[in-house]
């Protein structure tokens, strides 16, 4: 019989010798998430992040579908590129929070970006931001957690790769999506990978900054 999400997370904590009352207070939650009259329900997205930022070595892939290992090897860190971090003002790149992201795109220095932790990025050449992806709507590519290097696009000259994934800032907030064609040329097809999320049409004049992600790293 095929365990559930919940059954594979009770798995992993019990695994790691954390009791419940530990888990529950771990993510600030309250507490019946794993009853055992609740798990067959599905954890929400929110849930999930907070799992994965609080328990890094978990497995997202083993957590949502069953496959591969319960614990992320160390192969699979080590195979990222690398970010180093700066205490210079003036060198590397900001990792930015989502809230300041508006202001990144264009490059007005807020109060919060000018706090934010800098790195400098050799294996990115041209990549311009760091930001944390939220969620798992872009699961398998990018699991709740990764840090994604990003490059600002203009505007006046808009052109996308069709199926790149991009960060757009929009009238919905901040999203980081595959983009395809439209149905028509003043729209785009915001897609995810998770399958469990239904692609939907966005108007280009909704779209007010663009920038393409390079690729995911590891902070050191």
């Amino acid at each position: 019989m095929t365990m559930t999400t919940k059954e594979r997370l009770l798995q992993y904590i019990e695994y790691k010798n954390i009791s419940k009352p530990q888990f529950y207070s771990d993510l600030e939650i309250k507490r019946g998430l794993l009853d055992s009259d609740k798990l067959k329900a599905t954890i929400t997205d929110v849930i999930i992040a907070k799992i994965l930022a609080k328990y890094k070595d978990l497995n997202i892939n083993w957590l949502l579908t069953g496959k591969g290992n319960m614990l992320h090897t160390e192969t699979e860190q080590e195979n990222l590129p690398v970010a180093h971090p700066s205490d210079s003002p003036t060198e590397g790149i900001p990792l930015i929070p989502i809230s300041a992201m508006a202001g990144s795109f264009t490059g007005e220095q807020t109060v919060l970006e000018s706090e934010c932790e800098r790195f400098v990025v050799p294996t990115f050449k041209g990549a311009e931001f760091l930001i944390s992806v939220k969620g798992s709507s872009m699961y398998p590519r990018y699991n709740s957690g990764d840090i994604v290097a990003c490059k600002r696009l203009p505007m006046d000259d808009l052109f996308f790769q069709w199926n790149k994934v991009y960060v757009l800032d929009t009238d919905q907030g901040p999203l980081i999506k595959r983009v395809k064609p439209g149905s028509d040329k003043e729209h785009v097809l915001i897609v995810s990978d998770n399958e469990h999320y239904e692609p939907f049409e966005l108007p280009i004049n909704r779209i007010y900054h663009v920038a393409l992600v390079i690729g995911v790293i590891r902070l050191e």
